[in-house]
């Protein structure tokens, strides 16, 4: 029997979102016959959504390194960097595949190491899901984080970019070189969400925003736009409805932002939800406010519920909204610059009005998140990748 590629898989943490969602996915989808995977993740914090259970109903136990932490931190970094060192040793992997930042620099350095010790060489592998070079830290930061981004790619066999924006983002900042970069799309499953039927026809009209409430989201452009269209004469429009889905370290400030507009009777905060399928049933609009994105998972879920979708133009948003912008409407849901709340608000209103709009978007959504995010696709494409690594 061959002997099996050992795959090392190292994750900043297991939070509610995309790149926790696939990398639980690849480890178990790497699982078999022909391959064996660790998966190793940090520190879920405290005002995070947990996605441990994910792992836990794939039969994953993954190692669980608290030293990694999103947080800089110089002596929790200098011991992560050594506890990835010590299980590479023991694990003995072909090829060690990072995902995230903090996860990607102590990862790789450690495999560096390694490489640079034994005899043996493993191949290493880091997705970019977005990136922390726009909209997270001040200037001098960036420029750092970018130098070491250049530095580490040098060493890094292959760069893997979940949409051609990112990977077009990626090349521009000098990190890697083209043909080093592979774009590869994630992943997801589906089926519960194609499976989403038509919402019934309201006098209300149900709009939502998903995900972790965090500064770089933006939710702040969101309750301003629906400040704007909750004191707008609505006769005879249908009256519109606002649902913060998520938790994080700005809920405390956004619920005060929402009292300070004078509309806490018209915004509900719903926390987390494990049960996304309701979530999605019960909403006619999702939007997407960030300032920076890779693949936005709420985008690819509500479109795979044939719900129509509103989103700022960052990140690898127009790879699932498709590419014209506002005033136009885009292939599968309406797409603004990032920060024109007119744009925003216009675009709200329409889709509101529009029920034929809203379903038209809907059916066209569902049938690109269908062929494009399948994870039976990611898993082929992933193994032809390590594969085609590894001769």
């Amino acid at each position: 029997m061959a002997k099996k590629i050992k795959i090392m898989r190292i994750i900043g943490r297991l939070n509610i979102g995309g790149p926790a969602i696939n990398a639980v996915f690849l480890t178990e989808g790497f699982n078999n016959n022909s391959f064996e995977s660790l998966l190793v993740a940090g520190q879920v914090g405290e005002a995070e959504g947990d996605m441990s259970y994910l792992a836990q109903d794939k039969n994953i136990a993954p190692v669980i390194i608290p030293e990694i932490r999103r947080e800089i931190n110089f002596l929790n970094d200098i011991g992560a960097f050594f506890k990835l060192y010590r299980l590479i040793v023991k694990f003995q992997p072909d090829i060690i595949h990072t995902h995230t930042a903090k996860a990607g620099t102590i990862g790789r350095l450690a495999a560096i190491l390694f490489n640079m010790l034994h005899k043996r060489k493993i191949a290493i592998v880091h997705t970019f899901h977005g990136h922390v070079l726009s909209g997270y830290f001040n200037k001098i930061s960036t420029y750092f984080f970018i130098f070491v981004e250049r530095a580490i790619a040098n060493f890094t066999d292959i760069i893997i970019a979940v949409s051609e924006t990112v990977r077009k983002d990626i090349l521009s900042l000098g990190i890697g070189r083209e043909e080093k970069i592979k774009v590869v799309h994630l992943g997801f499953e589906l089926d519960k969400f194609l499976a989403v039927g038509p919402r019934q026809m309201s006098q209300v009209v149900n709009i939502g925003i998903v995900g972790r409430l965090v500064p770089i989201k933006n939710h702040k452009m969101f309750l301003d736009a629906a400040k704007l269209l909750l004191t707008e004469p609505r006769t005879p429009n249908p009256e519109p409805r606002f649902f913060i889905i998520g938790d994080g370290e700005s809920r405390k400030d956004l619920e005060g932002y929402v009292q300070e507009l004078g509309i806490a009777g018209k915004v509900k905060f719903l926390g987390w939800q494990t049960d996304l399928v309701k979530v999605y049933e019960d909403l006619d609009i999702v939007a997407l406010t960030s300032l920076n994105e890779g693949t936005p998972v709420s985008l690819i879920e509500a479109l795979a519920s044939s719900r129509a979708v509103i989103a700022t133009d960052v990140g690898g948003v127009r790879d699932i909204v498709g590419a014209r912008v506002y005033p136009e409407i885009a292939e599968r849901g309406i797409l603004v610059k990032s920060g024109d709340i007119d744009s925003f608000v216009s675009g709200l209103k329409l889709l509101a009005r529009d029920s034929d709009l809203r379903k038209r978007i809907g059916v066209s959504g569902r049938e690109f998140v269908r062929e494009r995010f399948d994870r039976k696709r990611l898993i082929k494409d992933m193994e032809m990748l390590y594969n085609n690594l590894l001769i």
